[in-house]
């Protein structure tokens, strides 16, 4: 902390502050809830709507929608909102990202602010990373508002658009932020209003934001066809690809070896780059493509289409390899390996033709290439909405981002009781060498004491080289 944080406090300390005060006013319509009846508090949600009707705001009611929700909480679930988990609720409702640490209750903070903002009639949408935490938030959660009158649905991958419908009519929608996507793209593609799926986008609660709008921002959710293209290019590229012979180069071409006039020896028909994942044709390499296709200039641009696709199956014979790039399973499927987790990736498919050329190296049947038809990203996709917040419990560290490209600012919400937990300082080395020995040598230490050890890195080379080195 500077020295103009310790004398002035720092963005969160001075919010914090302002927030309070509304946080006291909650606090102290706790005995006039506890003193309704259930039918008494379950009236309160008609009540809300017709002040909300007759003028008042959102702001108005917060401090007793929120005392009527933690009242509601704890008759149905028997969870009652602590005064950090009300703070976060606060912050949420104003449109911004509360950081709360793990473990202090971010699911129970989402029912705050999603049953004020239902109030309004159009709508709130709770997004979570996966169908499992959308499922169970839904249940759990969903008691609580079912119990104050609100209608709670869920989106699961497999519904129906009539089952989705119903869902996102509802007053509170628990769903995934693929989900979401994929459904706002295919309501673009439809012809009449009545096949429309999704409502308006008023109000995003999204669960781990970090990931969803910071380490996800530019994932393109894509929805696709297949083309009419033929796919027989592809098994002949592949036939020729075979009878290619791997060369070397004396040395890379740069600027520099065009300006000082000196030559890069080639040998065989194609060289690969490795470190740039790329090939390129030597002189040989273009004369064998022009006679196996029987044309007199590659380059030509009615020959880009060969060109092209000799390429891709150069890369699938030399840069994609089988059970470490790929799978082919039992129905003879190419399937997508993820290089961070290793695990399959079902549905996902190499795009400008490369899957194709994986397909026919492995003599599998060539499925056509797709087309996109529609697509989308999430940074697009949430910027829609007229209010969006977000929960997290590392959000401070990318607090830049989500102010440039969301206009959303960063509140760090205090601990509900003292962490034991001593968070130490990160330990930097000079080689990635010292960095692996440091952690086998802090591995050996604690399995020593017998405490189990998970070691969690970005990919299965790293996995490997540290599990070789234990």
């Amino acid at each position: 902390m500077g020295i103009i944080e310790k004398i002035f406090g720092t963005h969160s300390h001075n919010e914090l502050k302002r927030i309070y005060p509304i946080v006291d006013r909650i606090e102290a319509l706790a005995p006039a809830m506890e003193a309704l009846s259930d039918e008494e508090l379950k009236g309160k949600t008609k009540e809300f709507k017709d002040r909300l009707n007759e003028g008042e705001t959102l702001d108005d009611i917060l401090p007793e929608a929120y005392a009527v929700v933690r009242e509601a909480a704890w008759r149905s679930i028997g969870m009652r909102h602590y005064r950090v988990q009300l703070i976060g609720g606060i912050i949420l409702h104003q449109g911004r990202i509360a950081e709360m640490r793990t473990g202090e209750g971010k699911t129970l903070v989402s029912t705050l602010p999603a049953y004020l903002n239902a109030l309004s009639g159009k709508g709130v949408h709770i997004v979570t990373v996966n169908d499992y935490l959308a499922k169970r938030d839904a249940e759990w959660m969903g008691k609580v508002h079912e119990f104050l009158g609100l209608t709670v649905g869920v989106i699961l991958n497999g519904m129906d658009n009539k089952e989705r419908r119903a869902a996102y009519d509802c007053d509170i929608t628990y769903v995934t932020n693929n989900e979401l996507g994929f459904d706002y793209l295919r309501d673009n593609m439809v012809i009449y209003k009545e096949q429309l799926v999704q409502r308006g986008l008023n109000f995003a609660i999204i669960d781990e934001v970090d990931s969803v709008l910071i380490d996800e921002a530019r994932t393109p959710l894509i929805i696709s066809g297949q083309s009419g293209k033929s796919t027989k290019l592809y098994e002949a590229c592949d036939i020729l690809a075979r009878q290619l012979e791997r060369g070397e180069a004396s040395g890379e071409f740069s600027k520099m070896n065009a300006i000082m006039g000196e030559e890069i020896e080639e040998t065989g028909d194609f060289i690969v780059n490795e470190k740039e994942k790329a090939i390129n044709l030597t002189e040989d390499g273009v004369k064998k493509v022009e006679k196996f296709f029987h044309i007199e200039n590659l380059a030509d641009p009615e020959n880009l289409e060969i060109q092209h696709n000799i390429i891709l199956a150069l890369r699938a014979h030399n840069l994609m390899f089988k059970d470490q790039d790929y799978v082919v399973n039992a129905e003879g499927e190419v399937m997508l390996v993820d290089e961070f987790t290793g695990r399959i990736m079902p549905g996902r498919r190499y795009s400008d033709g490369l899957h194709q050329a994986i397909e026919a190296k492995e003599h599998v049947k060539v499925r056509r290439e797709s087309k996109t038809l529609a697509t989308i990203t999430f940074q697009n996709l949430f910027n829609k909405f007229e209010k969006k917040s977000g929960m997290t419990g590392t959000a401070l560290t990318e607090e830049k981002e989500f102010r440039d490209i969301y206009g959303m600012d960063v509140i760090e919400i205090p601990t509900n009781k003292p962490v034991q937990r001593k968070d130490l300082e990160d330990a930097v080395y000079k080689t990635k060498a010292e960095k692996y020995h440091a952690v086998v040598e802090e591995v050996k230490r604690a399995h020593a004491t017998g405490q189990p050890v998970l070691v969690g890195t970005i990919t299965i080379e790293v996995s490997e080289l540290l599990s070789g080195m234990l």
